[in-house]
């Protein structure tokens, strides 16, 4: 068990769970007086991807020597990482919705927080831990600020605000998490 709390220490857990804490908070706080019928989709987006970029400062340890040097399989515990970060950030949206801020329902949100996270993965494998947060924020900039594309081209590109049940927003939401937690595990983060 001493492990599991040096390794969480290491990787900032308990400051990217106040983190998300926080951002929930402020998504209940801007969104509880609303209707049961209003959603949000791009807010939720927003919420999402501020509590994915809180969580992945954690996804490199503190002292790269001695993480190199450690004899135990890196590679489960990159992924359960962040499939953690992913299950964290969803069900501190959820937990905020079910407080009474209606923002997305529960597929977008599960859709959303896999594809940030399968973002922020691939972010700490090609510019480091530090940056790893530039992947789903500049993504979710471009969603907001770029004319989305009719079609499928446009689902794909703006996957983070479509309705639920657009396959090509799901596909390119899931293929997001499979190849950032993929790589992460096997390269983990870049040096």
């Amino acid at each position: 068990m001493r492990w599991l709390i040096l390794y969480a220490r290491s990787r900032q857990v308990p400051t990217s769970v106040a983190a998300i804490t926080l951002v929930a908070l402020a998504a209940w706080v801007f969104k509880r007086d609303r209707g049961a019928g209003s959603t949000d989709l791009v807010m939720a987006a927003q919420v999402l991807s501020a509590m994915v970029a809180a969580a992945s400062v954690g996804l490199d340890g503190r002292d790269a020597a001695l993480e190199r040097t450690a004899a135990i399989r890196w590679l489960p515990r990159r992924a359960a990482h962040v499939l953690l970060i992913g299950a964290v950030a969803g069900t501190g949206l959820l937990a905020a919705q079910a407080a009474g801020a209606k923002l997305a329902p529960a597929e977008v949100v599960v859709r959303d927080s896999a594809g940030l996270v399968g973002l922020a993965a691939l972010g700490a494998v090609l510019c480091g831990a530090a940056y790893a947060w530039t992947l789903p924020t500049g993504w979710l900039a471009l969603t907001l600020v770029v004319p989305i594309p009719p079609g499928t081209v446009g689902q794909v590109a703006g996957w983070m605000i479509f309705l639920p049940g657009t396959a090509a927003s799901t596909g390119t939401a899931w293929a997001l998490l499979v190849t950032g937690t993929v790589l992460y595990a096997v390269a983990g983060p870049r040096r």
